[in-house]
């Protein structure tokens, strides 16, 4: 692997001056299989510049809406009694930088490209007067969860023009495509940038069974009724002998 990543990293260094193009970055994979027993991995961003400057990425998962509830107590019983929908939220948010994204990026165009969890735009379906308690509430939950990081990671350059960074994901990282967007700065503006994608998906027999329970869910249930039936019986068997 690092023989195989040493050379596109110089591949991308003869192709970044020949394309014109100051800024040049690539995935050690494009796909994340998912098994039994993935406990979670890493991905290798590296890629190369074509001179000084700040380079910062941020890692979007595929979105969903997310509705965020809370309970309160009425009587013996605790209900929901408020709930707001977040459209679109990413299942998984990242930002690696080469250097603190205070200093390197001003912050306009951390808004513009939101840039940093704070500068993450979740919109909710209707504006109320707890929406941003419920917004706070959703970032801390998606970071205890470890799909939303807080801490920015760390870009390393490898000499003046190449760069690495290592994308951590965790085992309950959600199915989908997601985007990887890097950015070269200079002086606080961005000269060039560039979007990779990155599929995780699952993969083998998982797949196999996840496809058939959804495009056959009747057929799926019926099995796993029958499956549990079988092993009740099989179960029951020693004691019938005794």
């Amino acid at each position: 692997m690092s023989r195989l990543l040493a050379a596109l990293v110089l591949l991308l260094c003869a192709a970044a001056p020949a394309q014109g193009q100051p800024l040049v970055a690539d995935l050690s994979s494009h796909l994340i299989g998912i098994t039994t027993s993935f406990t979670g991995t890493s991905v290798v961003l590296f890629g190369a510049v074509d001179g000084p400057g700040d380079v910062v990425a941020v890692v979007r998962g595929p979105t969903r809406d997310v509705v965020v509830r809370r309970k309160s107590r009425v009587g013996p019983i605790w209900i929901n009694t408020r709930q707001v929908t977040f459209k679109d939220v990413p299942g998984y948010y990242a930002v690696v930088a080469s250097r603190p994204i205070e200093e390197a990026v001003p912050p306009p165009v951390r808004s513009l490209h939101q840039i940093g969890l704070s500068e993450l735009s979740l919109t909710a379906d209707r504006e109320r007067s707890y929406t941003e308690e419920f917004r706070a509430a959703l970032v801390r939950s998606e970071a205890e969860a470890g799909l939303f990081l807080e801490k920015v990671g760390s870009i390393d350059f490898l000499g003046d023009r190449l760069f690495r960074a290592t994308l951590v994901f965790p085992a309950n990282v959600p199915t989908g495509t997601y985007s990887v967007e890097i950015f070269l700065l200079r002086n606080g503006e961005v000269v060039s940038a560039q979007t990779t994608p990155l599929v995780v998906s699952k993969i083998g027999m998982d797949a196999r069974l996840f496809d058939f329970a959804d495009r056959q869910a009747l057929a799926y249930g019926l099995v796993a009724v029958l499956i549990a039936v079988m092993a009740g019986w099989l179960a029951s068997l020693p004691f019938r002998s005794a």
